[in-house]
């Protein structure tokens, strides 16, 4: 079987350079273009959030991560929200349940609500990404743009490039986009090269990475103690951890289509966006602020000092940013998922580090995101390579790569965190 399919792949014509060429212009475009909307919205939200966590508390006396400022900022989120997608045109694009990183093209005119309902979320609060709204807009700008100034092109090649980008801008790397692109292209008959296939996309990519390492420098790395030779006891942590997280994803997967239907029962949007940011305002008194937000900035705090909180607290942590990712992707809020999992995952593995000293803090975190990413993303490779760069450990990889593989017997063929427009989990 793999013979043959060796001879198909070697006999498949290679695309002439000449054919190739003409994607490079666009490809850039599309990259550069991806990327400047990725900066300039979480410019504007991080605007937004200083505002409404830090000056309007100062000003007002309170304090700005109190329990009351947290249920008043949450409910407000969406409520605000809740008036975009329900006055806005386009009520800010599909239910975002049903939303995964291949985004249909959406009509221009939902855009505008769309980008403004996930600046809003980004600067409030609730525990989503920007991730999956962002592709959306980015692929629709593409599109119709693509089609107007160089109507020659294949229609498909625009969304592809656009999601590329998208996700090279994003992580910071093309590296990412490559992964995603070459998962997606394993299931489907295509023609030709692997790399004549990605060649456009995978420009893109680097193109919106470059820009965004250019403008914005993103780090993702944690700095965390160096990881060593790797020993017996460290393949046993990787598997107990990464299998362990990978189950405390799935509780979230499998509860993703009951509480969603909750939400839906209050049939408007501000019925659901407002309840749904009181049981966020609600699980952040709990938790405490740092599950509040999508949760980059916050795991470079708890990297930052581990020792700063026990095992029962980061367990804490890690139950409660996954509820609240469960609460706002059910309930309406636009965003992506990936960024709030990284947090339960950064969470969970400090907390196996916490509770058993000899689970060295790198591999424990390597082990908890790759485990919760499997699991709320089904994205392999996206799930081992963010995994990877939080810890910059080489020596760690073939440990997480047999992590992967018992933690995807634990996931795969389950519901995904991701639902069909009749409610129903996609599998």
């Amino acid at each position: 079987m793999a013979q043959d399919t060796a001879r198909q792949a070697s006999a498949a014509p290679a695309t002439p350079a000449h054919a190739l060429l003409p994607l490079i212009l666009p490809a850039l475009a599309v990259g550069v273009g991806a990327s400047l909307l990725l900066i300039g919205v979480s410019a504007a939200a991080e605007q937004l959030q200083h505002v409404l966590w830090r000056n309007l508390p100062d000003a007002l006396g309170v304090g700005r991560y109190s329990v009351l400022w947290m249920l008043v900022m949450l409910t407000a989120t969406g409520v605000a929200v809740g008036l975009v997608v329900w006055k806005v045109p386009g009520h800010a694009g599909p239910d975002p349940a049903t939303m995964g990183l291949d985004a249909p093209v959406l009509p221009p005119a939902v855009l505008p609500g769309l980008l403004l309902a996930t600046a809003l979320m980004l600067a409030g609060g609730p525990s989503l990404g920007p991730e999956n709204p962002l592709i959306a807009v980015n692929v629709a700008l593409a599109f119709w743009a693509g089609r107007l100034l160089v109507p020659r092109m294949p229609r498909g090649l625009w969304p592809a490039l656009a999601e590329a980008g998208t996700i090279g801008a994003l992580f910071g790397t093309p590296v990412a986009a490559a992964l995603v692109i070459s998962e997606a292209l394993a299931g489907r008959q295509v023609r030709g090269a692997l790399w004549d296939n990605v060649f456009g996309p995978l420009v893109a990519a680097t193109a919106g990475a470059l820009t965004t390492t250019l403008v914005a420098e993103p780090s993702f790395d944690l700095h965390l103690p160096a990881f060593g030779q790797p020993g017996w006891d460290d393949l046993l942590a990787v598997l107990v951890v990464a299998s362990a997280a990978a189950l405390l994803g799935m509780a979230a997967v499998l509860a993703f289509p009951y509480v969603h239907a909750a939400f839906a029962r209050l049939r408007h949007p501000m019925l659901a966006l407002p309840a749904g940011g009181l049981v966020l305002g609600l699980l952040a008194a709990v938790g405490g602020h740092l599950t509040l937000f999508k949760g980059l900035d916050e795991i470079g705090e708890l990297a930052a000092d581990p020792q700063r909180w026990s095992a029962g607290e980061f367990a804490t942590m890690a139950v409660v940013k996954l509820a609240a990712l469960l609460v706002a992707a059910s309930c309406g809020f636009r965003g992506g998922r990936i960024f709030p999992a990284v947090f339960v995952g950064v969470a969970f593995g400090l907390g196996a580090h916490a509770l058993v000293d000899a689970v060295h803090p790198a591999l424990g975190v390597a082990a908890g995101v790759l485990g919760v990413l499997l699991a709320v993303t089904r994205q392999a490779w996206v799930s081992l390579f963010t995994a990877a760069v939080l810890v910059a450990s080489p020596a760690i990889l073939a440990l997480l790569c047999i992590g992967s593989l018992t933690a995807w017997l634990l996931v795969t063929g389950r519901p995904q965190m991701q639902l069909r427009p009749d409610g129903t989990p996609v599998r």
